[in-house]
């Protein structure tokens, strides 16, 4: 732990283990500590991404690539333990009013759904298979196993496309888009991997065997750590993470396409096929997934290396990731902010350099 706050990644690890201790000690003391938990997720972060004006410089993959994997199997780690400790406050092991729980379950859905979510995402592309497997179990235990399969393997291949249904099209309200997303990204997922064993020719167990057994393993776990009470909000839990993973993909591809070639292939990915964002802490808490470009040019590329495209050679985001996101939430309002940043984006790209 020293090492990691003693190093250039002391930002991230602050800014990612905060909402560890806050989340924590609001399941056990509730008050006030379950509010500043919910105020860091929400509030705290707007603000510092409004008051840091700022960018950070990509770190050096040799550098920090080690740590960063440290510091990824440490947050980890810290999901698992802060998932059962949720469960069991909710589901009454430990007696909290009702506004404590509320703020409780909002924070804490937060976090999985913005950190353990951008962390497990980190996790599934690492070349080592603890690592990658740490990163499925943390989405398992998220009752999404499947985007293990599905992001690395639908996603990076037909992003951008009518392929992909994690694509969202112009127009395309959140709550469409959730339901054919999730459902979408399943099926296809459940394909690739199927096609992938008979082209090896070797007897293997499909991954979603693991998912499935491992969903109905953790919900067995929360009922036995919280009863039926904490099997319910661990359900809704899982929900409230699942939707904020279903709305970055919504506001990161948001009406981007590939050109369709005369051969009938794509384009190639490109840095315009992704919308990013600038902000400095909520960029450090999501540990980078708002430099989506880059990621996408580089799945294989540690979080504290990835930079962020020039302004004029990709999109950009008009608020902040989370700011985006509950903007989505309310479509009328999504298609007219999203919208007039689409049309900039398609004029700035078409006028002549």
């Amino acid at each position: 732990m020293t090492a990691i706050f003693s190093h250039p990644l002391k930002v991230f690890a602050i800014a990612t283990l905060t909402p560890v201790v806050l989340i924590s000690l609001g399941a056990v003391f509730g008050g006030w500590f379950a509010g500043a938990a919910l105020v860091y997720m929400t509030l705290l972060t707007h603000g510092l991404d409004r008051i840091i004006a700022r960018t950070a410089p990509p770190l050096d993959e040799d550098e920090t690539g080690d740590d960063a994997d440290r510091l990824s199997a440490l947050l980890a780690i810290c999901h698992f333990a802060l998932l059962g400790l949720v469960v069991f406050a909710l589901g009454g092991g430990i007696q909290l009013s009702v506004g404590a729980s509320a703020m409780l379950f909002l924070a804490a859905g937060l976090f999985f759904g913005q950190v353990s979510n951008s962390n497990a995402h980190e996790l599934i592309h690492r070349s080592g298979w603890k690592l990658r497997s740490l990163g499925k179990w943390v989405y398992i235990s998220l009752l999404f196993g499947h985007h293990a399969s599905a992001h690395p393997k639908v996603h990076h291949r037909w992003v951008a496309t009518p392929d992909d249904p994690n694509t969202a099209e112009e127009g395309e309200s959140f709550y469409d888009f959730a339901l054919r997303a999730w459902f979408g990204s399943f099926t296809a997922g459940y394909e690739m991997e199927k096609q992938d064993i008979a082209r090896s020719q070797k007897r293997a167990i499909n991954p979603y065997f693991l998912y499935v057994v491992g969903a109905v393993f953790m919900m067995a776990l929360a009922i036995w750590i919280g009863g039926i009470g904490g099997f319910i909000a661990y359900l809704l839990l899982c929900l409230h993470a699942q939707m904020q993973l279903l709305l970055s993909d919504y506001v990161q591809h948001y009406g981007l396409l590939r050109e369709k070639r005369e051969d009938g292939d794509y384009e190639p990915v490109a840095i315009a096929h992704s919308w990013n964002a600038p902000h400095w802490f909520s960029s450090h808490l999501m540990l980078n997934a708002p430099r989506h470009s880059d990621h996408h040019a580089h799945p294989m590329r540690p979080y504290p290396s990835l930079s962020l495209p020039a302004e004029a050679t990709a999109p950009m985001l008009p608020y902040s990731l989370p700011v985006m996101a509950t903007i989505a939430l309310i479509p009328t309002l999504w298609h007219r902010v999203m919208g007039r940043a689409l049309r900039n984006w398609r004029a700035q790209a078409a006028a002549p350099t």
